[in-house]
């Protein structure tokens, strides 16, 4: 029954979207990937909602439901039938009757499963696709015969593109690389390792009375050379984010200076790479909103780039949907950790693969703690730790590790602020 009305429920919301769309005209970028889509999309936004009136995705609206809310500008209503009767409601009244409505969508479209991609392109109709990292292993593959077919269903996106469409991708992802050769639409590419249109340089994390304290990194393009500096965060990966974004506002005909001012002023999403205060004089990397072997790789390579008074401390929780790479991958990342961390902290009972793993590539006992619980290792670890440590806590949504994160920051009443998943729907859950 949940299932039959939740079908019912998109029907009708992807009905009004789609004739709003067909109504009002705005031009429609589109982020897609298995890394990195919402913080794209919102450096994107950062820049473009200078320029137009623009809407983005609220959070991760990514699926099949979360779209057409993004465009009916409608709030999810979770578990209240009488909140999504409301928004059916005014859905229509929106569809047919605004009057205003923005220039610019940000969206970002995410796949679950097999299909998902290929409903979207029915009704959404980009005028941009930017195109974030296919990873050898990628989040969701569950669901999926192989990482290949994930590739191919989130490349359905550019794929409905008309010719006059603008594909930008990563120039560095050797898939996207390819792709991009044999596309008929105008493609830029974005990149740090491979000299490419857009290609970001001299990435690092600079500090602020011996703490990190944020990310700066320089952009060419066409012989032009701006730096970006974005406080409350870390982590090379950023590059990516960086250059796509400007790279999304060339194509889009801003000028690189502009935009690149306009993405130091940004503010990051919460959990993806946050640096926070902690408890006793320490520092928080908070990337607690999702995991993937691809992202906890680059989380670590980061930790162990950084330069502490302290111990390096990874807290690492569960990554899901994996299937049948989740051992492996698990692996894997304890054998990473064994080079980066003084302490690895291990969260979930996939996570005693990657203590095993740890152990196993240099790691002592001591240095090793294992908890099934977020609310144990949250309350064990306030004890735990000293002055001067720095801790970078990542794990799968599902395994809620921003709530080790709650127990450990200097201001916990500033949660809801700094904090993903924090209101009442997911609180209660």
């Amino acid at each position: 029954m949940y299932a039959f009305l939740k079908h019912v429920i998109v029907v009708i919301l992807t009905a009004e979207a789609r004739f709003l769309l067909a109504r009002k005209r705005p031009t429609v970028i589109a982020i897609t990937g298995s890394v990195g889509k919402t913080s794209m999309k919102d450096a994107i936004y950062a820049i473009v909602k200078e320029r137009v009136h623009a809407r983005k995705s609220e959070k991760s609206f990514n699926s099949e439901l979360g779209i057409p809310l993004t465009v009916l500008g409608l709030p999810n209503a979770w578990n209240s039938p009488v909140g999504w009767l409301r928004n059916i409601v005014d859905g229509a009244f929106i569809a047919i009757f605004a009057r205003s409505y923005p220039e610019l969508l940000v969206i970002e479209a995410g796949v679950d499963r097999p299909g998902d991609m290929r409903r979207l392109t029915a009704w959404l109709r980009p005028k941009v696709v930017v195109l974030t990292r296919l990873p050898d292993v990628p989040v969701h593959v569950e669901y999926f015969s192989s990482p290949e077919a994930v590739a191919e269903e989130k490349l359905l996106l550019p794929a409905a593109l008309s010719r006059d469409g603008i594909i930008v991708y990563n120039h560095d992802d050797l898939k996207l690389s390819e792709y991009a050769k044999d596309v008929q639409q105008k493609a830029i590419g974005y990149g740090r390792d491979l000299p490419t249109d857009v290609t970001a340089r001299a990435d690092a994390t600079y500090y602020e009375h011996g703490v990190p304290a944020g990310f700066k990194v320089t952009v060419e393009h066409g012989g032009e050379a701006v730096e970006v500096k974005v406080p409350g965060v870390c982590g090379w990966q950023l590059s990516y984010t960086v250059a796509g974004a400007l790279a999304t506002a060339v194509a889009t005909g801003l000028p690189l200076i502009e935009a690149a001012r306009a993405l130091s002023q940004s503010v990051p999403p919460p959990g993806r790479m946050r640096i926070l205060a902690g408890i006793k004089s320490t520092a928080i990397i908070d990337d607690s909103y999702n995991s993937s072997p691809v992202a906890v790789a680059a989380a670590l390579e980061t930790l162990n780039e950084l330069k502490v008074t302290g111990r390096k401390i990874a807290v690492l929780g569960d990554m899901l949907e994996l299937g049948r790479f989740s051992l492996r991958e698990h692996e894997r990342a304890g054998e990473l950790a064994a080079k980066a961390v003084d302490v690895l902290v291990t969260v979930g009972i996939r996570s005693q693969k990657t203590a095993e793993a740890a152990l196993g590539s240099g790691l002592s006992e001591e240095q090793i703690l294992q908890y099934e619980e977020v609310e144990k290792a949250g309350r064990e670890l306030q004890n735990f730790i000293k002055p001067g440590d720095v801790l970078l806590i990542k794990g799968s949504q599902g395994m809620r590790m921003e709530r080790i994160v709650l127990e450990l920051m200097a201001e916990p009443d500033r949660a809801s602020e700094l904090l993903p998943r924090q209101d009442d729907a997911w609180q209660e859950r």
